[in-house]
């Protein structure tokens, strides 16, 4: 097999593309031919040592892959070599190859394009639990997506149109807006050029949306939390700005707001049967055409410096995802 090899985590010129043995699965593991893998933000942070998890090194970074079972290990249920399927295993992915446990395997439908399929589960699943379980959404409620053009920003605005719910997407460009307006977006605000807080009360009317999703935090995280209604909710997914932002919490007192952590991993961990039901409605709503990812560029694994080169620029709409052949 061929893998990208991190022996040292200072950032992506550290990444080897080396020929590695064939590894065996363990009891209870699958061995996954991967066909296609998708790069997340901690993709970046893990192999630049900034990451709150540290797997041992040398380590295969690469978080979301899919692909086909070629072996299982002693004591696997569920899962048989041909079968094919998703994973979010948090290393391993950037390869021709992986061993994962089976537990952390989701068997695809038929007619799941590998390439959406490895760009899904982290997005779609992060933002199907902040939107439906978190913030509890309700249908004509009005959602702004901060970060709306990134990967779960594109799969927030699918899930809350399913939803019913009215969304407003802001992002950094008029062409990134533009795009969210193509992906079912009500409305768009260009941050970089405009005042959120002006544009937000004159696209509610003075209101301000009934749930906020932030997966970027650093400056826009106080003025949008400003502008939330009464009885509103404010996601907190993420800090893409690299800026973790402190909240005057007077704000929540006098809007009656909550301030609501996302951690979709933990969440898996803790309640699997609700995560693994979770996964089901989504592949369910992929199958009716409801929510797709957005796939900003497929390229050849060979090319992930490329990939995260491009990542860096933060010119990427929805994914960059890889595949083997």
């Amino acid at each position: 097999m061929k893998a990208w090899l991190c022996e040292t985590p200072t950032g992506v010129a550290a990444l080897q593309w080396k020929e590695l043995p064939l590894p065996e699965p363990a009891a209870g593991q699958i061995r996954i031919a991967i066909k296609a893998a998708s790069l997340n933000f901690p993709d970046l942070l893990i192999i630049e040592n900034k990451y709150q998890i540290k797997p041992p090194l040398p380590f295969v970074p690469g978080t979301e892959f899919a692909g086909v079972v070629d072996a299982v290990g002693e004591g696997v249920m569920g899962f048989k070599p041909g079968d094919e399927v998703a994973a979010f295993a948090g290393t391993g992915g950037f390869a021709t190859h992986a061993c994962i446990p089976a537990a952390l395997a989701m068997p695809l439908p038929p007619g799941f394009a590998f390439e959406d399929a490895a760009a899904f589960i982290c997005t779609y699943a992060t933002s199907h639990h902040a939107l439906m379980d978190r913030a509890a959404l309700q249908p004509g409620e009005t959602v702004l997506v901060l970060g709306a053009a990134g990967g779960v920003g594109t799969a927030a605005i699918q899930i809350a149109k399913a939803a019913g719910a009215r969304v407003i997407a802001a992002a950094s460009s008029d062409e990134k807006c533009q795009r969210c307006l193509q992906l079912g977006a009500d409305a768009a605000i260009n941050y970089a050029s405009g005042n959120l807080r002006d544009e937000l009360k004159a696209l509610t009317e003075g209101r301000g949306p009934d749930v906020i999703y932030d997966p970027v935090g650093g400056d826009l995280a106080e003025p949008a939390f400003r502008s939330i209604a009464w009885r509103g909710r404010y996601l907190v997914v993420g800090f893409a700005q690299g800026q973790i932002p402190a909240l005057p919490l007077n704000l929540a007192l006098l809007k009656g707001a909550s301030i609501v952590g996302v951690f979709w991993g933990e969440f898996a961990k803790r309640e699997p049967r609700r995560n693994a039901a979770m996964l089901g409605e989504l592949a369910a709503w992929y199958a009716a055409g409801k929510i797709k990812p957005v796939l900003d560029r497929v390229l050849a694994m060979e090319q992930l410096p490329a990939a995260f080169d491009r990542m860096a620029s933060r010119q990427v709409v929805g994914k960059l995802v890889l595949r083997t052949d």
